[in-house]
């Protein structure tokens, strides 16, 4: 009697469980890339103090880290449009787990400056999650782009949600300098996921554009400028909390552990966010559900500033936060490839997280210097407030329809 199920070596098998292997790949890289860079927040205020530092020093680094990132990016995502992922997500490992490792040494803030700012700033470009969601996205069917790479948005959460409290312990029990040398040793892991993203890219579509065609009609489209201004102010938001929600509630009076839950908190509701947020990505209009997004954020944040300090609230932050945090992500990736096209999606990509990077800059370096200042982040709390509000309202008029070109000769 015939089976109906479907042979373990049929075609439809093996390509089902090379897509299956591929979100894996996408998940572990985005987890980990993003989650050991989500602990540094844990170790402002400790290596700040123990040596000396104003918190601008390595509040500066990390929005260094933030800017060559994003200016790197749309170089990585054309390697990897040409050449596949494999490659730029090894070299990328190499310079993220040395930058990382290396810190254990830096003492002053030039050496702070070129480890966890310069190296981990074009290590993350290799194997940060933008190239993670660019292979994944190629790889799916559009009808189901967003809830993979929602998938993948998931997981880069759940690494924040794992990392923090694990950077946390480490710099507990054995100081901040032997917990970098640990967290450099974990980086080396995503070596091991670069194999399973090796392949050149394929698209179901003809090579109908150049790339000097494709850039020049991302410049002039509207919606795209629109998109790369909202995304700024998704990095200001993300690398504000992102640097100095902990140093924000121990000022506020509580102890270090809820500062790092709050942010780990963060981690593990994005996962809920990310999951969602591309579920509805596939069903309605992207535009909205951004404009929802950044509306929320504002909402959030006011609520943390006038709420009285206690762990509850704390936690109830990052709870609240956690489900808008990188929902953003999907979302936007989903969006641009749904107007332009997979052909060019992780260069696109790049050039959108650059606007993002620039963004994560000033809210790094910004929350640090206006905490030198005036001696507090409620200056930089309210600003993030209107950013969120304004963020809401530029998505509106963006042009959802993907664009129609002529057929090629």
């Amino acid at each position: 009697m015939r089976t109906m199920t479907e042979p373990a070596n049929s075609p439809t098998a093996r390509v089902t469980r090379s897509l299956a292997l591929i979100v894996f790949a996408g998940c572990v890289i985005g987890g980990l890339s993003y989650g050991i860079r989500s602990s540094f927040a844990v170790f402002l205020q400790p290596i700040s103090t123990d040596l000396e530092w104003s918190r601008e020093v390595f509040a500066l680094a990390i929005a260094i880290q933030q800017l060559l990132w994003g200016a790197a990016q749309p170089f990585a995502g054309m390697i990897a449009d040409r050449f596949g992922s494999g490659r730029v997500i090894l070299l990328g490992t190499l310079l993220y787990a040395a930058g990382t490792a290396l810190m254990a040494w830096s003492t002053t803030p030039l050496a702070t400056h070129l480890t966890i700012g310069i190296l981990m700033g074009f290590g993350m470009a290799g194997c940060g999650m933008w190239v993670a969601f660019a292979a994944v996205g190629r790889a799916v069917s559009p009808r189901r782009r967003a809830f993979a790479i929602g998938i993948v948005g998931a997981a880069t959460s759940f690494g924040q949600f794992i990392m923090v409290p694990i950077g946390q312990a480490f710099l507990d029990a054995y100081g901040w300098q032997t917990a970098f040398l640990l967290l450099g040793a974990i980086a080396l892991i995503m070596v091991l996921m670069a194999p399973m993203l090796r392949g050149r890219p394929e698209t179901a579509t003809t090579m109908t554009q150049s790339f000097r065609e494709a850039m020049h009609e991302a410049a002039r489209h509207r919606g795209f400028l629109l998109l790369n201004t909202g995304f700024f102010v998704c990095g200001f938001h993300v690398l504000f909390i992102g640097t100095h929600l902990p140093a924000s509630i121990v000022d506020r009076g509580l102890s270090a552990d809820v500062g790092a839950w709050a942010l780990a908190t963060v981690g593990l509701f994005n996962v809920i966010g990310s999951f969602v947020a591309g579920i509805l990505g596939d069903r309605f209009s992207k535009k909205r559900i951004l404009c929802l997004l950044y509306l929320g954020r504002a909402i959030s944040i006011t609520g943390f500033v006038m709420l009285p300090a206690t762990p509850e609230n704390a936690i109830l932050f990052g709870a609240t936060m956690g489900l808008l945090w990188l929902s953003t992500v999907p979302v936007t990736s989903a969006l641009v490839a749904q107007i332009f096209g997979p052909q060019y999606m992780a260069t696109l990509f790049g050039v959108v997280f650059f606007s993002h990077q620039i963004g994560a800059f000033l809210g790094s370096w910004a929350g640090g210097r206006l905490f030198d200042l005036t001696g507090s982040y409620d200056t930089a709390w309210w600003i993030s407030v209107v950013l969120g509000v304004f963020a809401a309202i530029i998505h509106y008029p963006i042009d959802e329809r993907p664009l129609e070109r002529p057929a090629p000769a």
